[in-house]
C-alpha cells in the first residue's frame, strides 16, 4: 500500500503455549522497567563527530554536508528491558543552529517510512523538491537540527531478510480479492516471513517504543533536557509514542498526516480504502477537466467507468504493458495516488490512458514512471535501499496479528461490496500473519494533554482524516490545522499552503498553538 492502518487484540500469553510449540514462535519476555543507573552509560556516551559523507555515491551524505551538518553514531541496548546486554548502533546526524543569539533548542525531524531519516535535516534548511519544494528557513536558523535512522534502517544497524523487491511487491502490492489470488498471497507472505527466521533475537526489539526510547538516548547525550519535535507520517506516530513515553523530555510536538493512535501495526491499512477511492474520484474529476489531453472521459463518473473498465478486462485475461503483464491483483496497487499536485495527476493520468489502451488489446508503451513501477514487480534483487524487511518487522513488532489466514479472507469477502477496488488491498495478509517472534510487549496508550498540532490534509488517503482525528482527541492539548480539499499525504513545506506553513512555524518558533482547530485553503497565502 501507499508508504507508509485497527489495532489487533492482545494475545494471552497463557493461550499462546500450544501454538509456539507448534509453530516454534519465539516470545520475548516482557521487558523489566529499566533502571536510570541502568542507561546511564548510554545517556552519557559522548559522540564523536565526523563528515556524513561515506563515499561518492552517498547522496544523502552529501546533502547533508552541503547543509553543515555533522554525523555520529551512538550505542543502545538491543533490549531496553536488558541495558546490559547487546548493544546495536544508531546513526544521528546534527545542524547547528545558525542564529546563534536566538537558538531555542534542538529539533529532531523524522521523515517517515519507517525508514531512514538523517535526510530530515536538509529537507528542513531548503527542502527536497519535488515532494517538499521548500525548506523553513527561520525554524533551521534557530534550532539545532536532528535527523536520526531509526534502529534496523539505513545506518543503524541495518536489518534485511533478503526480500526480493518483486516478491515483497507481490505481497504489499496484491489485491487478494479472489480465493485464487489470496492463497498466493498467503504463501508470499509465509515465505516472506520464513526468510526472517534467523533473526529472531532481533525482531521483537523493532518496535516503535524500542525507536522512541533511541530517540531519548541522543536526547541525554545531546545534553538536552527536552526536545521538540516534527513528524510525517510514521513520524507522527513515533512522535507520539514519545511524547507518551517522556512527556517531561518534549517540547513542542507537530505531527504531520498523522496516524490514528491504536492502527499502527500489521494491520496499518485496513481502514484506507474508502480514503483511497476518495482520492481516485478527485483525480478523476481533474482527468474529466482535461479530456482533450487525455481522453478518459469528460465526467468524473466517465473517468471512473474508463478505470472500471481496466480492472474488469484484468480481470478475464492479464494485460499486455510494454513487456509486462498486469493481472487484476495488481491494478488497485497501480491505481493509487498520494499527491494531488498538477504534475503528480498529470503522469498519473497518462499511465492510466496506457493500462485503458491496454485494456483495449492496443499496442502500447509506459510512461518511463510506469515502466519503473511495473519493472520491480518483476525485480529479483534484493535492494537494502527500500527497507522492506525492517518496515514490516517494525509493524510486527508493534502489534500482533491474526495467525488464521481465513480471518483475512473473510475480512476481505465482507467488504468487497462496499470496498470493490481497494478493499482487497487494505485488508490483505502479511507476512505478520507468519512472524518469526512475537511483539515484546503491548503497544503504547495514547493519551495524555500536552501540547501539540496535529497537520493533515481533509482527503489523505494514506493516513485517512478519521485517523487523523483520533490522534487529536487522544492527544487532548493538541490542535489541529486541516488543508482542506487536498488529497494528498505530507502537507507542511510541500508547497500546497502558506497558511499550513505558517501556522506549523510559529508554532515552533515563538510556541503559539492556535486557539482553536483551523481551516487552511490552498495557495501562498
Amino acid at each position: 500500500m501507499n508508504d507508509c492502518l485497527t489495532a489487533q487484540g492482545k494475545l494471552r500469553r497463557v493461550a499462546l503455549a500450544v501454538l509456539l510449540a507448534a509453530s516454534g514462535l519465539v516470545l520475548a519476555a516482557p521487558p523489566a522497567q529499566s533502571s536510570t543507573a541502568g542507561l546511564a552509560r548510554f545517556e552519557s556516551q559522548a559522540i564523536a563527530w565526523h563528515d556524513c559523507r561515506t563515499g561518492p555515491e552517498d547522496e544523502v551524505g552529501a546533502q547533508l554536508a552541503a547543509v553543515g551538518a555533522r554525523c555520529g553514531e551512538l550505542t543502545v541496548p538491543l533490549d531496553y528491558g536488558d541495558p546490559g546486554g547487546r548493544t546495536i548502533s544508531v546513526a544521528v546526524a546534527r545542524r547547528a543552529a545558525t542564529d546563534a543569539g536566538h537558538r531555542r533548542g534542538t529539533l529532531v525531524v523524522n521523515t517517515g517510512g519507517p525508514g531512514p531519516s538523517l535526510d530530515g535535516v536538509p529537507l528542513l534548511v531548503r527542502g527536497e523538491p519535488p515532494a517538499f519544494p521548500q525548506g523553513s528557513p527561520a525554524v533551521a536558523a534557530q534550532y539545532d537540527l536532528v535527523g536520526i535512522d531509526p534502529r534496523f534502517f539505513g545506518r543503524s544497524t541495518p536489518l534485511e531478510c533478503g526480500w526480493p523487491t518483486g516478491l515483497y511487491l507481490h505481497s504489499a502490492q496484491l489485491s487478494s480479492a479472489t480465493r485464487q489470488d489470496f492463497d498466493r498471497g498467503v504463501a508470499t507472505a509465509r515465505d516472506l516471513a520464513a526468510r526472517c527466521a534467523g533473526h529472531r533475537d532481533e525482531l521483537p526489539h523493532g518496535s516503535t517504543r524500542a525507536i522512541a526510547r533511541d530517540l531519548d538516548v541522543v536526547r541525554a547525550a545531546l545534553g538536552e533536557q527536552r526536545i521538540s519535535y516534527l513528524g510525517w507520517s510514521y513520524g507522527s506516530y513515533l512522535g507520539a509514542v514519545y511524547l507518551q513515553l517522556f512527556p517531561d523530555h518534549a517540547d513542542r510536538i507537530v505531527l504531520d498526516s498523522a496516524i490514528a493512535p491504536e492502527a499502527y501495526g500489521p494491520a496499518l491499512t485496513r481502514e484506507t480504502a474508502p480514503a483511497d477511492a476518495a482520492a481516485l474520484r478527485d483525480w478523476a474529476g481533474w482527468a474529466a477537466d482535461h479530456h482533450q489531453q487525455y481522453g478518459l472521459g469528460e465526467t468524473t463518473d466517465g473517468v471512473l467507468a474508463a478505470v472500471d473498465q481496466i480492472y474488469r478486462a484484468a480481470t478475464r485475461h492479464p494485460l499486455q504493458v510494454g513487456s509486462h503483464q498486469v493481472d487484476a491483483s495488481m491494478i488497485p496497487g497501480l491505481l493509487l495516488t498520494v499527491d494531488d499536485s498538477e504534475a503528480s495527476y498529470a503522469e498519473f493520468s497518462a499511465q492510466v490512458r496506457v493500462l485503458r489502451e491496454a485494456a483495449r488489446g492496443l499496442a502500447v508503451t509506459p510512461t518511463p514512471d510506469l515502466e519503473q513501477k511495473l519493472a520491480l514487480y518483476n525485480d529479483p534483487g534484493v535492494s537494502a535501499a527500500f527497507g522492506f524487511s525492517a518496515a514490516t518487522a517494525n509493524r510486527c513488532a508493534d502489534r500482533a496479528a491474526p495467525r488464521d489466514p481465513e480471518t483475512y479472507f473473510r475480512d476481505i469477502q465482507a467488504h468487497l461490496a462496499a470496498e470493490p477496488l481497494y478493499g482487497a488491498l487494505a485488508r490483505q495478509i502479511t507476512p505478520c500473519a507468519f512472524w518469526p517472534t512475537l511483539p515484546a510487549e503491548a503497544p503504547t496508550r495514547i493519551g495524555n494533554s500536552h501540547p501539540a498540532l496535529i497537520v493533515g490534509a481533509s482527503g489523505d488517503p494514506v493516513t485517512p482524516r478519521p485517523g487523523q482525528q483520533a490522534m487529536h482527541q487522544a492527544l487532548t492539548g493538541s490542535r489541529m490545522v486541516t488543508l482542506d480539499h487536498a488529497f494528498r499525504h505530507g502537507v507542511y513545506l510541500s508547497g500546497a499552503s502558506g497558511c499550513v506553513d505558517t501556522t506549523v512555524d510559529r508554532y515552533l518558533l515563538r510556541g503559539v498553538l492556535p486557539s482553536t482547530d483551523i481551516a487552511c485553503s490552498r495557495g501562498t497565502g
